[in-house]
């Protein structure tokens, strides 16, 4: 990866990370075409943590392609919404302190927290 660690996507709870590595090659992709740092807030989630042990199944973040990037602006928001869309991220969570992008093989998504 060029503009990440590996280490960004570990779960917060447990440390592990079971990363897809086309998620994070799309991601990489996401970050070039933004032309600004990204923090990622959440990436790889076990399982076991909290937010996915109360899901009927385990969510997209747990399957190791999803991400939530930080947005400080409601132009970096945009910026970050219309690039995954252009390079075909399937789902798309936008809240006002992040987006949350996945590789969902379901129907494209978009959605507000």
């Amino acid at each position: 990866m060029k503009h990440f660690s590996i280490d960004e996507f570990n779960c917060k709870e447990t440390g592990e990370n079971k990363m897809n590595s086309e998620f994070l090659q799309r991601l990489d992709l996401l970050r070039e075409a933004c032309g600004f740092p990204f923090v990622i807030t959440s990436g790889y989630r076990s399982p076991s943590h909290s937010i996915e042990i109360k899901k009927a199944k385990p969510g997209t973040h747990a399957q190791g392609i999803a991400a939530d990037i930080m947005v400080n602006s409601s132009a970096q928001r945009r910026a970050v919404v219309e690039a995954a869309i252009q390079l075909g991220f399937n789902g798309i969570g936008v809240h006002d302190d992040f987006v949350h992008v996945d590789i969902r093989k379901s129907a494209r998504v978009l959605w507000c927290y």
